[in-house]
């Protein structure tokens, strides 16, 4: 049944896989990124999980509120935890040095099987689709892992703001 599945999977969908894929194991490597590039991957993830919902089960509210208290708890776990170290800013480049993260590549992993997961379960019209706890979980789930993402890019914004309000004379700060 899963070589059937894969016969079945279009083309740009083993494109965008190995595109998330490498674009995430260039993410666990140190690397300098700006203030706009900092926000690129999570509205791709946002985006990406809400055409989720909608592709799969239409403007439901069920889901669309699931979807929106997951970006929400993903948000406030990520900002209470304010996880990455070793960040540092540089207000003269206006740009971010991130330590590298195999976390990334694992999130979009989450989302992208969630979503081919899905896709295969609505290709084969099973009737788990119509059922509102089913609709409410995957919402849930595309956006807690998105929100996550969210949650990363608003402490990198965050921190630069507090970075040139702390010592306005020196151009690099470190996160604590």
């Amino acid at each position: 049944m899963l070589i059937e599945i894969l016969k079945h999977t279009p083309s740009w969908v083993f494109v965008l896989f190995f595109a998330l894929l490498a674009w995430g194991y260039f993410q666990r490597k140190d690397r300098i990124v700006s203030r706009r590039q900092v926000s690129i991957l999570p509205v791709a993830m946002i985006g990406l999980s809400f055409y989720g919902v909608i592709s799969a089960f239409g403007i439901v509210l069920t889901s669309l509120a699931s979807w929106i208290l997951g970006v929400a708890v993903a948000v406030g776990i990520g900002v209470k935890l304010a996880v990455p170290r070793g960040v540092t800013y540089s207000e003269k480049t206006q740009s971010f040095s991130i330590p590298g993260s195999w976390l990334p590549l694992a999130l979009m992993m989450a989302i992208f099987f969630t979503k081919y997961a899905v896709g295969v379960i609505l290709a084969r019209q099973l009737t788990i689709v119509g059922n509102p706890v089913f609709m409410m979980s995957i919402g849930l789930c595309y956006g807690f892992l998105s929100g996550l993402f969210l949650a990363r890019a608003i402490f990198f914004w965050a921190f630069a703001v507090r970075s040139t309000k702390a010592i306005p004379n020196h151009s690099l700060h470190a996160a604590r």
